[in-house]
C-alpha cells in the first residue's frame, strides 16, 4: 500500500510544491486586496468586483491544489476526470464568492469570521472534489481523522485570515491576512493528502475520457498565468487605492485641523486619531493621545453612554485636560466609515467662553455695569422678598432713595467720563457704610436706593442716612467737593406703605422734599408729601403736552424811561392756561419745567415766538427774554439763538437776554463762554434780580453785562425799609460808575417812581407802566411809543 504521506518527501517534486506555495500566496494576497477594493466600491460596482475577487481566489485555490497534485509523482499511471475537475473549479469560485460576500456583510461583527469559515469550507469542497477527479491504477482509501483535521484547519485558519485582513486598511493587516489564507489552503491540502492511502491494482484501468497529466499541467499553467495577471491588477488597484486613501487622509486631516472644534476618531473606545484643535484643547500632542481610551478624557461614564446612545445629540459634560483639570465641553458623536469599518467621530466644543458669556449675561441682568451694584430688576426682586419676609415676621424695614444734586453739571462741565467716575466713587463710598443684609442698588442715571431690613427704630435709619451723607468723598481730581451732594428720602414699611410700589412712591416723595428744602440732606416720609408729589407729577405730565395743545402763551410788559415815559421795549413773560386747572402761576410750573428739563423745549418756543413777534413791530423796540441756567449751559444754545435771529430777521441788538446769578454760579466757565459768544452776535445781556445772589459785584466785573435789573423786592421797600433804599442808591451808583444802565423792576406806585427819578434811575417796568398782557393790548405803545405817566410824576420829571 502506498500512502501519500510517505510520498510527500520521496515522491513529490519539491519545485512544483514551491510553485504551488507561490501561486497560493499570490492568490491570497490578490484576494485580500480585491476584498478591500470591494469594500470601498459603490453599490453598483460591488457585485462585479466581488465576482472578480471570488474568481481570482477560487482559481488560485484550484491551481494550488492541482499544481501540488502535479508535484505528486507516484510510480503508477494517473489521470484526471474532466467533469469532476471542472466541478471542483466551479465549487472553488462559487463557495469563495459566497464566503467573501458573507464576510463583507455590514452591521455584523462576526461577519469576517463566518465568511472566512465558509471560504475554508470551499477549500475543502474544492479539494475533495478534485481528489475525486484523481484517477490512479489502484484503489484509494481515506483516514477519517486526517480528513476531519484538514477541514477543521481550513475552516479555522480561513476564518482568522479574513478577520485579520478586514480589520483595517493597513499593509500589516493585509499581509498577515494573506499569509493566514495561504496557510489555510496549504495546511488543508497537505493534511488532506496525508489522509490518502493508494493500493496499486493493475487490473484497474484509467478512463479513456480522463485528462492526462500533461494536459492538466497546461491548464494549470494557464490558470496560474491568469492569477499572476489578476495579482498585477490587484497590486495596481492597491497602489492606486493607497495613493487615493493617502490623499483623502491628508485632505481630511487638513479639514479636521481647520475645524474649531476638537475632533476625535474612535474605534470602539480606542482613540485612532485626533485633530490639532483637540490636541490644543487638552494641551498634549496627537501622538500622546492616540491609542488611549476615550474614558481617559471623558470620566463620566453615564455621559459617554448617552453620547453614543443618541448619536447626533449634544451632550454637555467635562473633559479632563492634560494636566488633570476639568473643562466644560459639549459633545456630539456620529458614525463614519473609516478604513472600511464603522468608527465613531466625536466633536468637542469648548464651553468656557460660552459659560463665561452666560455668567456675564446673568451678572449684567442683575447688576449695573458701571458701578457693579445691583440694578433695578435685582432691586425690585429683593424689595418684594424683604416685604414678604417682614410681613410674616411683623418686623419693620426702611427704604432709602438717593439722588445726586448737581450731577448734570459734572457731566456738562467735566464730561461724561468724569461723571461715570464720580458715580463709581459714590457707589464705593456708600457701599463701605452698609452692613451685612443691607443692599445698595443703582436704579438708573444718578438715582440710588438702599434696603435696610430689620429696623427697630426710625432713629436708627436717620443715623444711617447721616453716616451716608458724611461718607461722601471726592476721589476724582478737578471736581469741586461742593459741586455734587446727595439728597435722601426715607420711607418705612409697614407704617408708610404696604407694597413695593407704594413704598417707592413714599420714599420718592420724601426725596423730593429733601431736594426742595436745601439738598444735601435727608427727610422722612410724611403723609402730606404723597399728595404734593402726586400733584407735582401731574403738573409735569400735563406740561409735557402744553406746547402741542396750544396751552402756552406770551405776555408782554413795557419797559419805559422814568423821566419821559418813552417805551424802550418789552419783557416777554410765559403764561400757561390749563384746560381744567385754569391759569397756572409761573412760580409753580417754571421750577417743575427746570427740574424735569422741559425748560429747554419750552425756552426754545418762547425765544422763537418772541423774536418773531418783535420783528413785526413798526418801531425798533427791544425784546427781553428770560433764559434759565439749564438753557445757558446747554449744548448749541448760541447756535440756536443765531438761527432764530436769522429766521425771524430780528436784528441782534434788539434782543436782550436776561439771566439770574444762579446760572453763573452753576457753571461759571461755561456761562462766560456762552455770554461772550452771544455778545459777539450783538445780543444784549442783562443781569436779572440783581442783589438777591451772593456774588453780584464779582459777577458784574467778570461777565459782559449790558444792563442791571434791580429786584422788585428792593423797590417795593424803599419807603418802608431804609436798608432797601440804601441798596437801591448803591446799585444806581454802581451802575453809573460801571457805565451800565440800571432798570428797576416791580414799580407799582408813583411814589416808587418818584424815588427812582430823584435817585437818577433811567428805566423802569412794573404795573405802573402796564400789567403783563398779550401784545395786542399794547398796539398804541408800539405805534406812539409813550406811556402816559401820572400828573404829579410828570411835573417832578419836568422840575
Amino acid at each position: 500500500m502506498l500512502t501519500v504521506y510517505d510520498c510527500i518527501v520521496s515522491e513529490h517534486d519539491l519545485r512544483l510544491v514551491a510553485l504551488a506555495a507561490l501561486v497560493c500566496a499570490l492568490a491570497s494576497l490578490t484576494a485580500v486586496n480585491l476584498l478591500h477594493h470591494v469594500r470601498r466600491s459603490g453599490h453598483s460596482s460591488r457585485i462585479v468586483w466581488l465576482g472578480i475577487a471570488a474568481a481570482s481566489t477560487g482559481f488560485g485555490i484550484w491551481a494550488t491544489h492541482f499544481i501540488a497534485m502535479l508535484a505528486f509523482s507516484p510510480s503508477l499511471p494517473t489521470a484526471y476526470n474532466v467533469v469532476l475537475t471542472v466541478i471542483s473549479l466551479i465549487a472553488a469560485v462559487a463557495l469563495t464568492g459566497i464566503g467573501f460576500g458573507a464576510a463583507l456583510l455590514p452591521g455584523l461583527a462576526a461577519a469576517p469570521w463566518i465568511g472566512g469559515a465558509m471560504v475554508g469550507g470551499g477549500i475543502a469542497v474544492m479539494h475533495y472534489t478534485g481528489m475525486a477527479a484523481f484517477e490512479v491504477a489502484g484503489t484509494i482509501a481515506w483516514d477519517p481523522a486526517l480528513v476531519a483535521s484538514s477541514i477543521l484547519l481550513g475552516g479555522l485558519i480561513g476564518a482568522a485570515s479574513l478577520f485579520v485582513a478586514l480589520r483595517s486598511f493597513s499593509l500589516r493587516s493585509k499581509l498577515v491576512g494573506a499569509l493566514l489564507l495561504t496557510v489555510a489552503i496549504c495546511s488543508h491540502h497537505f493534511t488532506a493528502m496525508g489522509a490518502v492511502a493508494i493500493t496499486p491494482d493493475p487490473a484497474i484501468a484509467l478512463s479513456p475520457s480522463s485528462i492526462r497529466t500533461e494536459w492538466l499541467a497546461i491548464g494549470v499553467a494557464f490558470v496560474s498565468l491568469a492569477i499572476l495577471l489578476l495579482a498585477v491588477v490587484a497590486l495596481s488597484l492597491d497602489i492606486r487605492e493607497r495613493r487615493r486613501a493617502s490623499l483623502e487622509m491628508e485632505r481630511m486631516r487638513d479639514l479636521t485641523d481647520a475645524a474649531v472644534e476638537g475632533l476625535v476618531l474612535c474605534n470602539g473606545d480606542t482613540i485612532v486619531t485626533v485633530n490639532q484643535s483637540f490636541a490644543r484643547l487638552v494641551g498634549l500632542t496627537s501622538d500622546q493621545i492616540v491609542g488611549q481610551s476615550l474614558a481617559a478624557w471623558i470620566p463620566d461614564s453615564s455621559k459617554r453612554d448617552n453620547l453614543f446612545a443618541a448619536l447626533g445629540q449634544a451632550v454637555e459634560t467635562e473633559l479632563r485636560n492634560g494636566d488633570g483639570t476639568l473643562l466644560p465641553v459639549e459633545l456630539i458623536a456620529r458614525q463614519i466609515n473609516y478604513n472600511g469599518a464603522l468608527h465613531n467621530v466625536v466633536a468637542f466644543r469648548d464651553l468656557r467662553d460660552r459659560r463665561n458669556a452666560e455668567a456675564q449675561i446673568r451678572y449684567l441682568a442683575h447688576h449695573d455695569p458701571l458701578t457693579g451694584l445691583d440694578n433695578r430688576a435685582s432691586f425690585d426682586q429683593r424689595l418684594d422678598r424683604e416685604i414678604r419676609l417682614h410681613r410674616r415676621a411683623k418686623r419693620q424695614m426702611a427704604l432709602l432713595c438717593l439722588d445726586l444734586d448737581g450731577f448734570k453739571e459734572v457731566n456738562d462741565i467735566y464730561g461724561h467720563a468724569t461723571g461715570d467716575r464720580v458715580l463709581q466713587d459714590i457707589a464705593r463710598h456708600l457701599s463701605a457704610v452698609l452692613v451685612d443684609g443691607q443692599m445698595l442698588a443703582r436704579l438708573g442715571g444718578d438715582e440710588f436706593a438702599i434696603i435696610a431690613p430689620l429696623v427697630t427704630d426710625p432713629a436708627q435709619v436717620g443715623q444711617l442716612a447721616d453716616t451716608l451723607l458724611k461718607s461722601l468723598k471726592w476721589d476724582e481730581d478737578g471736581v469741586p467737593a461742593g459741586l455734587v451732594s446727595v439728597s435722601i428720602g426715607i420711607a418705612l414699611y409697614p407704617s408708610d406703605a404696604k407694597d413695593r410700589t407704594e413704598l417707592l412712591s413714599s420714599a420718592d416723595a420724601a426725596l423730593y422734599r429733601a431736594k426742595t428744602e436745601g439738598k444735601g440732606t435727608y427727610r422722612f416720609f410724611e403723609a402730606a408729601m404723597g399728595a404734593q408729589i402726586r400733584e407735582r407729577r401731574s403738573i409735569e405730565h400735563d406740561l409735557r403736552s402744553a406746547i402741542a395743545n396750544n396751552e402756552l402763551s406770551l405776555a408782554y410788559q413795557p419797559q419805559a424811561q422814568v423821566d419821559t415815559g418813552e417805551v424802550n421795549g418789552f419783557e416777554v413773560l410765559l403764561r400757561w392756561t390749563h384746560p381744567t386747572r385754569g391759569k397756572v402761576p409761573p412760580s409753580i410750573f417754571i421750577p417743575i419745567a427746570e427740574d424735569s428739563g422741559l425748560i429747554l423745549k419750552i425756552g426754545e418756543w418762547v425765544m422763537r415766538e418772541a423774536c418773531h413777534e418783535a420783528a413785526t413791530w413798526m418801531r425798533p423796540l427791544t425784546i427781553a427774554v428770560n433764559v434759565s441756567a439749564l438753557q445757558l449751559t446747554s449744548d448749541g444754545f448760541v447756535e440756536f439763538v443765531q438761527s432764530t435771529l436769522s429766521q425771524t430777521k430780528l436784528p441782534p441788538e434788539r434782543l436782550e437776554i436776561e439771566i439770574t446769578e444762579t446760572a453763573l454760579i452753576r457753571d461759571p466757565n461755561r456761562a462766560l463762554q456762552t455770554l461772550q459768544k452771544l455778545k459777539a452776535l450783538g445780543v444784549n445781556i442783562a443781569m436779572d434780580d440783581f442783589g438777591t445772589g451772593y456774588s453780584s459785584l464779582s459777577n458784574l466785573r467778570a461777565f459782559p453785562f449790558d444792563k442791571i435789573k434791580i429786584d422788585r423786592s428792593f423797590i417795593q421797600a424803599v419807603h418802608t425799609n431804609p436798608q432797601a433804599a440804601a441798596i437801591v442808591r448803591a446799585v444806581l451808583g454802581l451802575g453809573r460808575g460801571l457805565g451800565l444802565p440800571v432798570i428797576a423792576e416791580g414799580v407799582e406806585t408813583s411814589e416808587e417812581l418818584r424815588f427812582l427819578g430823584l435817585e437818577g434811575c433811567t428805566e423802569a417796568q412794573g404795573y405802573l407802566f402796564g400789567r403783563p398782557a398779550p401784545i395786542a393790548e399794547f398796539v398804541p405803545l408800539i405805534n406812539d411809543n409813550v406811556v402816559v405817566l401820572p400828573q404829579p410824576l410828570r411835573r417832578a420829571a419836568a422840575d
